[in-house]
């Protein structure tokens, strides 16, 4: 397959990609148009919880597309049910909407928390809808979910942005709790904030949190876009604190690859009433049979203990790493994790290791001090010491 230049130029510009196809995908795997392989620990961005290609997905992809692709969300469809049942089963939630991306699922929550908010009003008999959220968080690209965001840059990017999203600071109590007004109708947070650099909300800033949204009658919204989907290690990453929050969203892993989201809350916040909310592809058939064999992976015996095996070891090797390179440090948890690394030579690490032959590396570095891993669930210890041998030599080539 050649490099088609006219092909290219048929997409709209939104970033800077390198001049690569990637055109087959197996496990930790990718294969680029002149069949070079490279060891992926992006995952798309931590959309591939079992890999590329993995065979569950394809069976339920090929089973599924032979019966029904979308009757319309006007009715009920078997996979959807499915999938919603068994998102409760294993979830402290009632009720599930399902859409196509996480930022569809981020709007939905800001729209139910309203609503909720404009149904139970405050105590001079006022609106609440004000939703607390925190600096370097990431909520998506619509208007709404970037305001919600607290990334540099984005409040001026689209102006004005929308109204009634006040900034805390992560892991400190009492920044949210001076930001709470009559106005306020729930607090939304990663448990691990992704793009801001895999910043992991402390236990004991979850417990303080679920105890000062209960103390003021306001909500606890999780977004586990990122985070969940047995990504650290947990089927839902706020479980690490023993906590319940009143609504969760999801998306990437739980789809396996495929555009799936959802939308998650306790019985007594399911306010929306017919026309309030849908979409005309969300809770299609094909998508969430593929849903419901990602959840049937993630909950089947000893998967998640050794999502957490691995991502000690992977740990265990990134700190080994930064002491035979001098490096910053390592945080996250189970297999979201990041690697500091003091200087801002990320960048030129994402390139050279795409560089690498035979076999490139695919990092990610979402701050240019900062490396982030995202492998699949399903990555071995061997393709882990591959992946540190491999970024140890680019390290080396770099002069670190």
């Amino acid at each position: 397959m050649e490099f088609n230049q006219f092909e290219v130029d048929a997409l709209m510009y939104i970033t800077n990609r390198p001049p690569i196809v990637f055109v087959e995908g197996d496990g930790m795997y990718l294969t680029d148009h002149n069949g070079k392989r490279y060891l992926d620990y992006l995952q798309g961005w931590a959309v591939n919880c079992l890999g590329h290609a993995p065979q569950c997905i394809s069976d339920a992809l090929a089973a599924q597309s032979k019966k029904l692709l979308n009757p319309s969300p006007a009715f009920y469809n078997a996979p959807s049910m499915r999938l919603a049942a068994l998102l409760t089963a294993n979830s402290c939630f009632d009720r599930v909407f399902f859409a196509n991306s996480g930022a569809e699922a981020n709007e939905g929550a800001i729209k139910l928390a309203r609503k909720y908010g404009r149904i139970h009003k405050n105590a001079a008999g006022g609106k609440r809808f004000e939703i607390i959220t925190f600096d370097h968080s990431f909520h998506g690209r619509t208007l709404a979910t970037m305001s919600a965001s607290g990334k540099p840059g984005w409040d001026t990017m689209y102006a004005p942005q929308v109204d009634g999203f006040p900034k805390a600071e992560l892991n400190d109590i009492a920044s949210v709790e001076r930001l709470i007004t009559e106005r306020t109708i729930g607090v939304m947070l990663e448990p691990v904030q992704g793009e801001g650099g895999v910043i992991p909300a402390t236990r004991e800033f979850m417990q303080a949190l679920r105890a000062l949204t209960k103390k003021h009658g306001i909500l606890m919204m999780v977004d586990e876009v990122q985070s969940g989907m047995g990504r650290c290690g947990t089927l839902f990453a706020h479980q690490l604190a023993g906590v319940e929050p009143d609504i969760m969203t999801l998306g990437k892993g739980i789809g396996g690859g495929v555009p799936l989201a959802a939308l998650l809350c306790r019985e007594e916040i399911a306010c929306f009433e017919p026309g309030d909310q849908g979409g005309t592809y969300n809770g299609n058939p094909l998508m969430t049979a593929v849903g419901v064999a990602v959840m049937e992976a993630l909950t089947a015996p000893g998967f998640l203990q050794e999502v957490v095996d691995k991502g000690a070891y992977l740990r265990s090797q990134l700190l080994m790493l930064c002491e035979r390179h001098g490096l910053a440090g390592e945080r996250g948890e189970g297999l979201l994790r990041a690697l500091k690394l003091g200087h801002d030579i990320g960048p030129k690490i994402v390139e050279a290791a795409r560089d690498l032959a035979p076999i490139g590396l695919l990092l990610n570095s979402p701050r240019p001090d900062l490396l982030r891993f995202m492998p699949a669930l399903t990555v071995t210890t061997a393709e882990i010491d591959q992946m540190i041998g491999m970024l140890s030599d680019v390290l080396r080539t770099l002069g670190h």
